[in-house]
């Protein structure tokens, strides 16, 4: 059976008969009028510019038209898009609420959060720029997957693996950190789990969505994130953000609707988080409270109910602390004004010294330092001494700051467009390497969201997270792939004899 997955045009779903599995229907992104879209070009920049009462606005919302028209997905989600999207919202977020609200955030009463801003959309649009580039050249690429296999397996079977990986994830990180040369390795197969979740999103979005078997699924996910320390939900959230935006078709009404209800969703358990992160995460100190999910799912509940019950001025202050938290420019803007004025430029030190790390994994150089605290980093650019190890926690710092500091404008800009240029070309060798579509689309998601979705996260983790999840993740969805495709072709043989 010969599949054309480029038909972008088509407002048809594609049902796909496999050899060992039933007759499965994925879906195929319609196409948004250019015409429509080619206009907000025009649009955006003034309602940017009047929105924020900030020229800088207006620029940073022709940018997101940008990253929406030039970076249409080629299989699969928009997932490039979306990515640079978030980091867009961590660049520009405050401005915005800074201009329709006018509340007093720190970031802008003490710190020139718009040369940062301005800076940090330079890095975006670096990124932008360079994936239009690689994924044009892979577009232009011979149609190499018309003979293969659109499906991996049934839909039980992607339940019931998905299942098991939520089971053994205990299991699994104690694993991990008891072996710490092979930590990050184990830590990054963890990730199957996503990419079950994101396949069983997207099955269950194809065609009509199923709102039944959805809704219980994502519930259940982001329940298991508000569980952990961190803000474990998020991940989840975003995945069946990019299912819906896979088959989104602009001019149906139910479609807004369903991403509207992804965005609510959101946007409340991201203000929920806000205001019961502190006290929730007092709690671990207590080992009992640590080692018992019921424990920590009754904790939620109780903070949960205390916060629907806060007045309106509370609920203006935890969004007051959502914003901040993902406005992610204060402690780079105090570092900008430092440098060089204060401290000099690193000539690429700090770059030199995350690829240095990547190219010496643990494994052939087990006595190889820790990573180090981004609060160091912080501490020493910045002028703040903020909350490090010693609190058992990290003040993130960012690919972007860490640039400036090292080369200054504009060759800060540079490596950022090289490691875009990276991560294209990673998206194009994964798609080429897993023979089922399906699976390619689920793998590739998966690496590229986690890899570029955050605008804070260092050169040093940017590198190390990418290549371990493109190793191990990658390397364990090869060997399922293959082990599928030899299987499938077994059995076609066998029923041809």
């Amino acid at each position: 059976m010969r599949i054309n997955l480029h038909r972008r045009r088509s407002r048809q779903s594609v049902t796909i008969p496999a050899v060992t599995v039933a007759p499965v229907t994925l879906p195929v992104a319609p196409a948004v009028p250019r015409t429509r879209t080619l206009a907000l070009g025009f649009i955006a920049p003034f309602l940017g510019w009047i929105i924020a009462q900030d020229w800088i606005g207006g620029l940073a919302a022709l940018l997101l038209w940008a990253i929406w028209y030039f970076l249409p997905p080629i299989e699969g989600p928009p997932v490039h898009s979306l990515a640079l999207t978030f980091q867009w919202l961590q660049v520009c977020l405050g401005v915005y609420y800074w201009g329709v609200f006018q509340r007093p955030l720190e970031t802008v009463t003490q710190s020139d959060y718009r040369v940062m801003v301005l800076l940090g959309l330079g890095c975006v649009a670096a990124l932008w720029l360079a994936l239009v580039l690689s994924l044009g050249a892979e577009r232009r690429q011979a149609r190499y997957e018309l003979t293969r296999p659109a499906v991996a397996v049934r839909l039980q079977t992607l339940l019931s693996a998905y299942l098991v990986l939520v089971g053994a994830m205990g299991f699994i990180h104690a694993v991990a950190w008891r072996l710490p040369l092979l930590t990050q390795g184990i830590l990054a197969l963890s990730f199957l789990r996503l990419v079950c979740l994101y396949l069983l999103f997207r099955r269950l979005s194809a065609g009509r969505i199923e709102w039944g078997k959805l809704g219980p699924l994502l519930a259940f996910e982001m329940l298991l994130g508000f569980t952990g320390f961190f803000a474990g939900f998020r991940e989840p959230l975003m995945l069946f953000a990019l299912a819906l935006f896979e088959r989104f078709d602009a001019r149906r009404l139910r479609h807004w609707a369903a991403v509207g209800v992804a965005g609510v969703a959101a946007f409340l358990a991201g203000l929920l988080w806000m205001s019961i992160r502190t006290p929730y995460r007092s709690d671990f100190q207590i080992d009992s409270f640590a080692a018992s999910r019921s424990e920590r799912i009754e904790k939620i509940g109780d903070l949960s109910r205390e916060w629907l019950g806060s007045n309106r001025e509370e609920l203006l202050i935890d969004l007051d602390s959502l914003v901040d938290r993902l406005w992610a420019v204060y402690y780079p803007a105090l570092a900008v004004a430092r440098v060089p004025e204060v401290l000099p430029h690193e000539n690429g030190r700090i770059l030199w010294g995350a690829v240095r790390h990547i190219l010496m994994p643990r494994l052939f150089f087990p006595n190889k330092p820790s990573l180090p605290s981004d609060s160091e980093m912080v501490r020493k650019y910045s002028g703040k001494w903020v909350a490090g190890e010693e609190q058992g926690t990290s003040i993130a710092f960012g690919y972007a700051a860490e640039s400036y500091v090292d080369f200054g404008v504009p060759l800060m800009f540079l490596p950022v467009f090289l490691w875009g240029l990276v991560l294209g070309r990673i998206y194009a060798k994964l798609r080429h390497l897993i023979l089922h579509r399906e699976l390619a689309v689920g793998l590739t998601t998966v690496v590229v969201w986690m890899s570029l979705y955050i605008f804070e996260r260092s050169w040093i983790k940017n590198l190390g997270f990418s290549l371990t999840l493109v190793i191990y993740l990658g390397g364990a969805v090869f060997l399922i792939d293959r082990f599928l495709f030899a299987e499938r072709r077994r059995l076609r043989g066998a029923r041809i004899g």
